[in-house]
């Protein structure tokens, strides 16, 4: 029998019979590996490794988990910058607040920014463009500050437009601002101001969030920088039937034996926004927690880092859509990108949901500032 030609590969063992493998042939992962299958794969790889080799991965990660260990440190430094900055913007946020609550009226002033050129993508049809802002309730001149800013603002926002119930709307246009305050330890609180109303007696409603910017030790290479853990909300002190987080239905029942019928009234949970100061509580067990909880949990961490990081210093911006944020034009465009791919039934890939609740890693509280 002949030898196998310089350089052919045997594909029983998987090496090369006249050179060194190379290892490319036999590291790399078939494509329908998931996620799970394809970082057991990994693990099993670095196991039959040679020896030596297996000793210098452990000496480069020793490495990495020292990289890490600074870096928890680098992102400690940062929330005390975050903590000593909020000092030098709170002036700014307060003359904010004090002309939207209209006790002070500016001096008139010229733009100091360049306005953008308006964009001709887009044709919009002017007479349909006007009928829809006349259609808008129209704003006395004599009315002081600027009605309905927080409501409009959470209207232009995907993630606090959702959260917003029709019912709601009363009590959110008596929203006069919403600040933040960094607590001694590695927290913050966002206090939402409300002008006097008919809802609750509550001046300020909070809702504390806890960070952790610490390496796990049980899983330390899943550190990524400062997490939110835990959140407290407060107790909303409702005016009798005011609660906008219960409804009130009606039941009639009618007895077995007799036929007389009667009418049960009681109240039971609705969607509202206020359910944002009534979170979940986190168990010391993670594992004890339900699906449900983890879901809201996940959810409520993702928009109380979209408040300190994004609307409450550019709350203006989302008034005036000078940012804009829209949800279906990014699932728009996402379809359209798979909308070019094309599955046999059998390969197609599973259906894009939500990621599951209680993931760890939380929104990076460091980025995207």
């Amino acid at each position: 029998m002949d030898a196998p030609a310089e350089g052919n590969v045997d594909p029983e063992s998987c090496n090369e019979v006249e050179e060194e493998p190379s290892g490319s042939d036999c590291q790399s992962m078939p494509a329908y590996m998931n996620t799970v299958l394809r970082r057991q794969y990994l693990q099993e790889m670095v196991k039959a490794l040679p020896a030596p080799v297996q000793n210098r991965i452990v000496f480069l990660k020793n490495l990495q988990l020292e990289h890490l260990k600074i870096e928890a440190q680098f992102f400690e430094e940062v929330y005390k910058l975050e903590q000593k900055y909020q000092v030098q913007y709170q002036p700014l946020f307060d003359k904010r607040r004090e002309i939207i609550e209209g006790k002070v009226d500016p001096d008139e002033e010229k733009p100091k920014w360049k306005e953008p050129e308006p964009s001709t993508d887009n044709e919009v049809d002017a007479e349909q463009f006007r009928e829809a802002l006349s259609s808008l309730k129209s704003i006395p001149k004599d009315a002081k500050g600027i009605p309905g800013f927080w409501l409009t603002v959470f209207r232009n926002t995907a993630i606090l437009s959702e959260m917003v119930q029709p019912h709601d709307e009363p009590a959110i246009r008596k929203l006069i601002d919403i600040s933040i305050k960094y607590d001694n330890g590695h927290s913050y609180t966002l206090e939402f101001h409300f002008d006097k109303n008919e809802y609750f007696s509550n001046s300020v409603l909070t809702k504390q969030y806890v960070l952790k910017s610490t390496v796990d030790p049980d899983d330390p290479f899943a550190f990524e920088g400062p997490e939110i853990y835990k959140c407290t909300g407060c107790t909303i002190n409702w005016e009798k039937k005011m609660n906008l987080t219960v409804k009130t239905i009606r039941k009639k029942q009618k007895h077995k034996e007799r036929g007389a019928v009667r009418t049960i009234v009681k109240q039971v949970p609705t969607d509202s926004f206020f359910n944002f100061f009534s979170p979940p509580e986190v168990p010391t067990d993670q594992e004890e927690i339900d699906d449900d909880s983890q879901q809201i949990l996940a959810t409520d961490f993702e928009i109380g880092h979209f408040l300190r990081a994004r609307i409450i210093p550019k709350a203006v911006l989302y008034y005036t859509g000078d940012i804009v944020d829209d949800e279906d034009d990014e699932d728009e465009e996402e379809f359209d990108e798979n909308e070019e791919d094309e599955y046999d039934d059998d390969d197609a890939p599973p259906a894009k949901g939500p990621k599951p609740a209680g993931n760890k890693k939380q929104p990076n509280e460091c980025q995207n500032q």
